[in-house]
């Protein structure tokens, strides 16, 4: 039996009809340098020990700080950061240039305002297609009282989005 290749266009459009986190994840290189990047390929992966994954695309330029670096934390955005995500998503801006990045757990850039902070050791990195896989040994958490921020059918700010369809 031959496989299946399935459709570029056909497989980002389903996949942009499922609701995702954004995050902000960061880290700081041996050389004290900032490193932020934007995605929404982020999950727990498993309890005992509790690990997290999110994933870097291989050709961003961060992949090589993220893919050698030994802890990271992941900012899970508040319905409020759009903006802040679409900073850290921007190619060749400066990131951290807003200076609402602040020293959270271990010590990592973070998101005071985030809705949820989780704090990594690099526990593994995997090959995810064009994709690397960071795979975090959680060591910190922060849980504040913001409602995250969801990015569905290629926007921002889904619940909001759901609200006004449901009331015309």
């Amino acid at each position: 039996m031959t496989a299946r290749t399935l459709d570029r266009q056909a497989f980002t459009g389903t996949m942009a009809r499922v609701p995702a986190p954004v995050t902000v994840t960061t880290t700081v290189d041996r050389a004290g340098r900032q490193w932020g990047f934007t995605a929404s390929s982020f999950s727990s992966l498993s309890l005992e020990p509790p690990l997290v994954l999110v994933c870097v695309g291989r050709t961003a330029s961060v992949h090589a700080a993220f893919t050698s670096a030994r802890h990271f934390l992941v900012n899970v955005l508040a319905e409020h950061q759009a903006e802040v995500a679409a900073r850290f998503a921007a190619r060749g801006a400066d990131r951290f240039a807003a200076g609402d990045t602040e020293p959270c757990e271990l010590g990592l850039p973070g998101l005071l305002d985030a809705a949820v902070r989780v704090a990594c050791r690099v526990h593994e990195v995997l090959d995810g297609g064009d994709h690397s896989i960071l795979v975090g040994h959680v060591e910190a958490t922060h849980t504040g009282p913001r409602t995250p921020l969801l990015y569905c059918d290629r926007t921002f700010d889904y619940p909001a989005l759901l609200h006004r369809a449901e009331n015309g």
